[in-house]
C-alpha cells in the first residue's frame, strides 16, 4: 500500500500577526527584566545603562521580525473526510494524522489577539493519554467551525 501525499494548506496570514504580537510581549518582558538588571549593575558596579538591555532589545527585534515568519511558514494542515493532518516544525518536524473516528471532543477557541487577527484555534481531543490533544492554530473561525461540524457529523454517524 502506497502512502497518498496530501497537499497541506498554510495557516491564515493573520496568524503571523498573532505570533509577532506574542513574541513581542515575551521579549518586552525580558527587556523589562534586563532593564532592572542594568539598573542594578549601574548602581553597584557603575556600568553604562544598556549593557544588558541593548542586546536583548536587538535580539528580540530580530527574532520577532525574521524568525517568527519562518515559524509560521512551517505549519500546514489538510482535512479530508476521514482525517486531519497537522504538520509543523523545522529541526524537529512533526506530521500528526488524526483519524476522525478517534476524536472524542472538539474545541474552537479564540483569544483576544486571535480575534483581532481573525483567526481561531481548533483543538481535537482523542482517545488515549499521550498526544491526546491535537492543536491546529491560525485558521479562520469559519474554517475551524466547518471542520468541527464535519467531524461532529461523522462521529454521530459512527455506529457505537
Amino acid at each position: 500500500m502506497t502512502a497518498q501525499i496530501i497537499p497541506l494548506q498554510p495557516l491564515e496570514r493573520g496568524y503571523l500577526n498573532v505570533l509577532r504580537v506574542r513574541s513581542a510581549i515575551g521579549w518586552l518582558t525580558l527587556v523589562a527584566i534586563a532593564a532592572i538588571a542594568d539598573g542594578v549593575l549601574q548602581w553597584r558596579v557603575d556600568t553604562v545603562f544598556g549593557l544588558v538591555t541593548g542586546p536583548v532589545v536587538v535580539f528580540g527585534a530580530l527574532s520577532t521580525i525574521f524568525l517568527v515568519p519562518g515559524r509560521w511558514r512551517r505549519w500546514g494542515y489538510a482535512f479530508t473526510d476521514r482525517e486531519l493532518h497537522v504538520a509543523q516544525g523545522w529541526l524537529t518536524q512533526m506530521h500528526t494524522i488524526v483519524p476522525v473516528s478517534r476524536v472524542q471532543h472538539i474545541d474552537v477557541s479564540q483569544g483576544p489577539i486571535e480575534r483581532s487577527a481573525g483567526v481561531a484555534t481548533l483543538i481535537l481531543h482523542t482517545a488515549g493519554t499521550e498526544g491526546s490533544r491535537v492543536i491546529l492554530p491560525g485558521i479562520s473561525r469559519q474554517r475551524a467551525e466547518e471542520i468541527r461540524d464535519a467531524i461532529r457529523g461523522r462521529i454521530s454517524d459512527a455506529p457505537w
